[in-house]
């Protein structure tokens, strides 16, 4: 009888663990999209010492970052991400985190 139980509770905790994992990463599209540099209404340049960036949702902001820009739209939820994954291709040198937040004059929400 303990053994049934055991094998339970070890079959819920690893679909418990794998359910996180899936839920843990936002697919890119939910992060938002590409923008025209010329659509930011926001600029935010990223030195070496840049950790983090805050930003809302509806915000097109234009990153400058040592000679490199990109724009994106954050027209995702409410969520906070690594910056690399949404940025061209050795565009950022280190590990930047967006923090996204609620805008509250957006209408959509």
């Amino acid at each position: 009888m303990k053994t049934k139980s055991l094998i339970q509770a070890l079959f819920g905790l690893t679909l418990s663990l794998s359910l996180l994992t899936a839920m843990a990463e936002a697919p890119n599209n939910l992060l938002g999209q590409p923008a025209e540099t010329t659509a930011a209404n926001r600029t935010i340049t990223i030195k070496p010492d840049t950790k983090y960036v805050n930003v809302q949702t509806g915000q097109t902001v234009l990153f400058n970052t040592g000679g490199k820009a990109f724009a994106w739209n954050f027209s995702g939820p409410s969520i906070a991400f690594d910056l690399n994954r949404v940025a061209p291709p050795n565009t950022l040198d280190h590990m930047v985190k967006a923090y996204v937040a609620d805008n509250p004059h957006d209408e959509r929400y």
